[in-house]
Parts: structure tokens; C-alpha cells; sequence
């Protein structure tokens, strides 16, 4: 895995600063941090409690766009990678924690199994990726892990029991039955080995998508939004619900990535 720079000197403002996508101080996510207490939690705690919140509460599954704000992700109950870091980090800078946006590209091979059949020709073949950086106690800590709420990870980790190395249904991890996924103060990931591209760090998810601009030409965009992303959330769904079958004499559950 490509060991990514890091840097020891951070500019705080422009790492806590609202955005148009982090906007923070919209009612939701004011009244969500003052229902929960979070401001009163010691600063690792305070990390923790938005992290396990993002992977717990909200649900893995495809927003419209990437380019929601983070109020729009709370809203809708669930998000993928992209959506799910905006909404994370609009949390960690409403409660005064420095975060910033790594950006990259993802294999499509990760989505296989909740793109549907016939959609997956239409991918790109290497989708927007980004993953969340916090600053705590003077150093870095990466965060992708939150992508996957458990009883989806669950019933994938059920669904495929003998799997370690795992590609597919929005994961590509080394260990899938037992990859670092929640919060202890330590960097956490379960897409990190599909990256094929890195685009470096960016101050917001604004900015990255100014950069780098969106995974899909209108048209393409059109279809995701109104029909593609329907039976991607389903497929999701109908995995989370997997109930394991007797297993068979290999001792691998039924189904596999389509």
C-alpha cells in the first residue's frame, strides 16, 4: 500500500472553517450534537462519538450525487465513502476538531455485487474515493472505516465467512472478518486496497470536487440519480438482510459478487 505524506504543521482556520457542503450550522446537525452531548465529551471522545455515529446511524447506500451537503446526508439516513466523509467532517469541525479530505480514485471492481448486472459496463472504471483526516494530539489520523454500517459488514462477513482478502460490495480490505473498522484512536479503513489513484489532501470537500470535478457526464448522472442508485440501495438492503443458509461442504456461504 502506498504510504501517503503526511504534514506536522496544519493551518487550523481554513481545517474548521463552514463550507457550502459543510454546513454545519444548519438546524439538524445543531440540534443532533446538542441532543447527544457531544460538545461536553473530552476531544477523543468527542472524535469517537462522530465517527461510530456516521458508520452506525447512518446507513450504507448511494446518495443522488456526491456533492450534498452534509445536512442533506443527514437527512437522508445513509451514504457511500464520499457523502458519509462530507457529513463526518461537517460533524468534527461543529465540534472544533481540524479535519481535512484525502481524495482518490477506487477500482469499480469494489462495487461489484451492488451495482446491478447491467449497469456495471456503464461504470467508470475508476470511481471518486475520499476518506477523512482529523488532527488529534498533534498528529493524523485517517479515517475511512465509517463507510459500512455493522449489520451490512455483518451479513457480508456471514454471507462470505471463509473470506479474508475482499474485493466487492463496497469493500476491499485484507481481513474482511475482522478489519479495522471501529473507532480506538487509530486510523481505521475498508476500502483502502481498491485505491488506484491518489489526488492528495484538500481542505473540504468543495474544494475537491472543484478539483476533480464528479464521477458521471449528465446523462449518466441522470440515470444513476433516477433509477441506477434505487437498485444499488436495494441490493444493499437485501444483502444487510442475509440470513446464512447451511452451509455446504466447502464450507463457503451462498453467494458471491455478480
Amino acid at each position: 500500500m502506498t504510504q501517503f505524506k503526511r504534514a506536522d504543521v496544519i493551518d487550523q482556520p481554513s481545517l474548521l472553517k463552514r463550507t457550502p457542503l459543510l454546513d454545519f450550522e444548519h438546524t439538524g446537525i445543531v440540534q443532533l450534537i446538542a441532543d447527544r452531548g457531544w460538545s461536553e465529551l473530552p476531544l477523543l471522545e468527542r472524535v469517537g462519538a462522530a465517527y461510530e455515529f456516521v458508520r452506525s446511524d447512518i446507513r450504507f447506500g448511494y446518495n443522488a450525487r456526491d456533492e450534498l451537503p452534509a445536512s442533506r446526508v443527514l437527512a437522508d439516513g445513509y451514504g457511500q465513502c464520499n457523502t458519509k466523509s462530507t457529513l463526518l467532517m461537517a460533524l468534527l469541525r461543529a465540534l472544533g476538531v481540524p479535519c481535512r479530505l484525502h481524495g482518490f480514485t477506487i477500482n469499480k471492481q469494489l462495487q461489484r455485487g451492488a451495482i446491478p448486472p447491467w449497469a456495471y459496463p456503464l461504470t467508470p472504471q475508476r470511481i471518486l474515493h475520499s476518506w477523512v483526516e482529523v488532527w488529534v494530539d498533534g498528529r493524523w489520523i485517517e479515517l475511512e472505516g465509517f463507510i459500512l454500517d455493522q449489520p451490512y459488514l455483518s451479513a457480508l462477513q456471514q454471507r462470505f465467512p471463509t473470506a479474508q482478502r475482499f474485493c466487492g460490495y463496497g469493500v476491499a480490505t485484507t481481513n474482511l472478518q475482522q478489519p479495522e473498522v471501529a473507532w480506538s484512536g487509530r486510523s481505521t479503513y475498508i476500502q483502502r486496497e481498491g485505491i488506484a489513484e491518489d489526488f492528495g489532501l484538500f481542505d473540504d470537500p468543495d474544494a475537491f470536487y472543484k478539483a476533480r470535478g464528479v464521477n458521471l457526464p449528465p446523462l449518466k448522472q441522470w440515470l444513476f440519480e433516477h433509477h441506477v442508485r434505487h437498485q444499488m440501495n436495494e441490493r444493499v438492503e437485501t444483502i444487510r438482510q442475509f440470513q446464512p443458509e447451511r452451509s455446504s461442504s466447502s464450507g463457503v456461504a451462498v453467494g458471491g459478487p455478480r
